[in-house]
């Protein structure tokens, strides 16, 4: 973990108190992960062991109002137009509807949005959508029970199946789901989620799965890629390259069987999309991320509780976001996962 900068010393190209968050390499970040917590009440194979990991102290993580306060700045001062709020698992903190009606109300208006494993989600729908929440993102890796506790160590798939009606139902559309295909585990899902999801009106994005593992399993040959998932959804679907300027989101997108419905892929290691990426991370306990395989990270909290201005903690942010690599190097032989496992990170 990186020292944190001395807001004295600024690197060529920082002016005091104006810009945005801009790399040495052009990039623009507007797009903001808050991580909420780093706890989950589900256990996902290629996340975190059954038992769980160290979880944050409380009195390390930032309170809601220091959340709020970093989100202002971030939207006021730094050109964040989108906020999403992750985990861990974020239906966990329980002043989440509190900071998602606080950062709505920010001017101008970020688009809010929420990544959820949705175990919560039919009691917490409502609410969020009364605070301004936008849409949700739900992760649902296998329709078939048995296979969701396998891969959980929880037999929740029926509450999640919920939570996704209940968002809907709550207008937080539209509604994605994000799923990782694991070999020899859940590949043959594939097909089944799609045709789930053309069915219920939700978006289906399968991602690559990235060394982000908490016990650092993680290997390239048993990644199921891109051109394999392909593979999968063509043999049974009709899928046209989408047409519309894909810009800085992460995935392809497919339109599947003649319609305006789509399929997408996250294609995360095998066709990095790093060049354009316009992302920027908060962590649970205060840190700034510039990138999700970081090795080194900015503390904005020790600053925050030492009485610096909000100019102060821009400017900080501001030179986290020089030092951006211009990508994970995910394909170099030196890389060395990242010391925090996804959970603690957010996505």
């Amino acid at each position: 973990m990186s020292p944190l900068p001395d807001p004295q010393v600024r690197p060529t190209g920082v002016t005091p108190g104006s810009g945005g968050l801009v790399d040495r390499h052009g990039r623009t970040a507007t797009d903001l992960r808050v991580s909420l917590t780093d706890r989950c009440n589900l256990r996902c194979t290629y996340c975190m062991p059954p038992e769980g990991l160290d979880w944050l102290p409380k009195v390390e993580q930032l309170t809601d109002d220091e959340v709020v306060r970093l989100v202002r700045i971030g939207v006021e001062q730094l050109g964040i137009r989108e906020v999403r709020f992750t985990g861990g698992e974020p239906l966990l903190r329980p002043g989440l509807p509190g900071i998602v009606s606080a950062t709505t109300a920010l001017l101008p208006r970020p688009e809010v949005s929420l990544t959820t494993n949705a175990v919560g989600l039919s009691r917490m729908a409502p609410a969020l959508a009364a605070a301004g929440l936008d849409r949700i993102n739900v992760s649902l890796d296998t329709l078939d029970q048995a296979r969701f506790k396998q891969l959980t160590y929880r037999d929740r798939l029926p509450d999640v199946l919920a939570g996704l009606k209940a968002a809907k139902n709550a207008g937080l559309t539209p509604v994605k789901i994000n799923t990782v295909l694991l070999r020899g585990i859940n590949e043959d899902d594939a097909v089944p989620l799609l045709e789930y999801c053309l069915e219920h009106g939700y978006e289906l994005r399968f991602i690559e799965q990235m060394p982000l593992d908490a016990h650092h399993a993680w290997t390239r040959g048993e990644m199921v890629t891109a051109d394999d998932i392909l593979a999968k959804l063509t043999a049974t679907h009709t899928l046209v390259p989408d047409v519309e300027e894909r810009g800085a989101a992460p995935a392809e997108r497919w339109l599947v069987d003649g319609t305006e419905l789509t399929v997408g892929i996250i294609a995360s290691v095998t066709r990095s999309f790093c060049g354009a990426c316009d992302r920027t991370r908060l962590t649970a306990d205060g840190q700034i991320r510039n990138c999700l395989f970081a090795r080194e990270e900015s503390d904005l909290r020790a600053a925050l509780r030492t009485g610096a201005s909000d100019a102060e903690l821009a400017d900080r942010w501001r030179i986290a976001t020089l030092s951006k690599l211009p990508g994970h190097g995910i394909d170099d032989p030196s890389f060395l996962q990242p010391t925090r496992p996804m959970s603690a990170i957010g996505g």
